[in-house]
């Protein structure tokens, strides 16, 4: 069960930092960028979603474990 869990929390942290990327790619060129800076912009935003989650994954075992 545990796995299980873990296998879709992982899953839905990678979508929505898919559709937040998406999102700043279809903002950047909206504003008038190219591809490569709009490519950058969405690796940008893909890779900060990404560390977020981590960031607050890890702020809360320190909580659950005291």
């Amino acid at each position: 069960m545990f796995v299980a869990v873990v296998l879709l929390t992982t899953a839905l942290v990678v979508v929505v930092a898919l559709l937040a990327a998406a999102g700043a790619c279809k903002l950047a060129r909206m504003d008038g960028a190219g591809y490569p800076t709009a490519f950058k912009q969405a690796a940008v935003t893909f890779a900060a979603v990404v560390t977020l989650a981590a960031a607050v994954t890890a702020a809360v075992a320190a909580v659950c474990a005291l």
